[in-house]
């Protein structure tokens, strides 16, 4: 190999650690606070983690958030996939149940005050 052949390696290598502790150290302060919950994709609210409740979503699925986690844990659904889906927490993800077209996924940044609509009142 030739001396400038192995410069332009050494860069890219370079490049490449540089990328990667830069994309590392963002991921480390990117947080998730809050779970947003959508019915039909018009928002009911967003909720804090950090807070214990229990959410009424229509008349058939309940959403509870404890211990910085959020589950489903009760729907009128047949299939019953949405209350056997993983909790949400501050890694992130999401729970959908279909038939009823609820969403719950996390959001970073900071939590708002739920909001009160058709839904939920």
């Amino acid at each position: 190999m030739k001396k400038n052949e192995i410069r332009i390696f050494a860069g890219i290598f370079l490049f490449a650690l540089l990328l990667w502790i830069a994309l590392t150290l963002c991921g480390r302060f990117r947080t998730i606070s809050s779970v947003k919950i959508t019915v039909g994709g018009t928002e009911l609210g967003t909720y804090s983690l950090a807070e214990d409740q229990v959410i009424s979503i229509g008349e058939g699925n309940i959403c509870e958030i404890r211990d910085g986690e959020a589950r489903m844990i009760s729907a009128d659904c047949p299939d019953q996939l949405c209350v056997k889906q993983p909790a949400v927490d501050e890694n992130g993800g999401s729970i959908v149940c279909l038939p009823h077209q609820v969403v719950i996924e996390a959001s970073s940044g900071s939590s708002q005050a739920p909001q009160v609509d058709a839904i939920s009142s």
